[in-house]
């Protein structure tokens, strides 16, 4: 009795791992711990910083023979190299009630995504990542102090999920009152700071001044906006709409003008902000891009280009 062979099976999918970006940083870093970025004290590297005398440092693999028999006091000189170091990165993220405002999905969630994108990244860079959290004021409940761990881009993630949203603002409130008091824990620190907001209802002077106080960090502006925010209804419609902020309630009648004033005052909102960070050199990423996702691989353009 004959049998009929086996069918053949495709081969298994290769696993894709988690998304992941590139980032340099510019300039020379201080710091101890072996990382990816220019550091500005010397030590074990790659990148030759100068030749000292064999006595001064004494380490006769690094010597230079060439060098040796150039120099004019006769001694035997090695060569010294600039440590690569890490640098720490700090997520600065609003969590306040425009942030869970989303047609497909809350902006939260999509940027509790790219945290936890960004914390498998710095890990791969040899970075300790750390989260810090506002609203009308500091969310210490989501705070998580820098740490070098494969895991902390998911446990900021999760926390950044679950996060229960703070009573509406009292009127009056100084809307910069939450990032002043992050920006008081970060100020002077070199780092590498990623403010990720919609912006709305930030006076730009005042976050201009939050900017300049994170110098010497290097900030990263990412700009959270859903598709629904940007572009309105294609159709004329009597529309209910609702602070996500106040919580206070009025109706519009959606008309061609209201729809041109809309894009107008989009276009002039996104104009303002980019103005303010490219001043600074700090130019700002789109979260979501034209196509309402994250995009690791323009997250690591945009780097490159800006650095650069």
């Amino acid at each position: 009795m004959s049998r009929s062979p086996l069918p053949s099976l495709p081969p298994p999918a290769p696993a894709r791992g988690p998304a992941e970006f590139h980032y340099k940083l510019p300039g020379r870093h201080g710091g101890q711990r072996p990382g990816a970025h220019e550091g500005s004290s010397l030590g074990a590297g790659q990148q030759f910083a100068a030749h000292r005398r064999l006595l001064d440092h004494p380490d006769p693999r690094r010597i230079d023979l060439r060098a040796s028999l150039r120099d004019p006091q006769g001694d035997w000189l090695v060569r010294i190299a600039r440590q690569r170091v890490a640098v720490p990165v700090q997520a600065v993220v609003d969590v306040s009630a425009s942030m869970r405002f989303g047609a497909q999905r809350a902006k939260l969630d999509r940027v509790a995504d790219f945290v936890e994108v960004l914390g498998h990244s710095a890990f791969r860079a040899g970075d300790p990542v750390g989260l810090m959290a506002f609203d009308a004021g500091e969310r210490t409940d989501l705070f998580l102090p820098p740490r070098h761990s494969r895991g902390a881009g998911r446990v900021m993630a999760e926390g950044l999920r679950a996060c229960a949203p703070a009573a509406p603002p009292r009127p009056g409130a100084d809307p910069l009152a939450g990032l002043r008091a992050c920006v008081d824990r970060l100020a002077g620190r070199r780092s590498l700071v990623v403010l990720v907001s919609d912006f709305h209802g930030m006076p730009l002077d005042g976050l201009a001044a939050q900017i300049d106080r994170l110098s010497p960090a290097w900030v990263l502006p990412v700009l959270v906006w859903d598709p629904a925010e940007v572009v309105p209804p294609g159709v004329d419609a009597l529309l209910s709409l609702r602070d996500a902020e106040t919580g206070a309630r009025r109706s519009l009648w959606l008309r061609e003008r209201v729809r041109q004033d809309w894009h107008a005052a989009v276009a002039a909102r996104r104009a303002a902000l980019q103005a303010l960070c490219v001043a600074r050199a700090l130019p700002p990423f789109d979260l979501l891009g034209p196509a309402g996702e994250f995009d690791a691989e323009a997250l690591t353009r945009h780097f490159m280009e800006s650095v650069a």
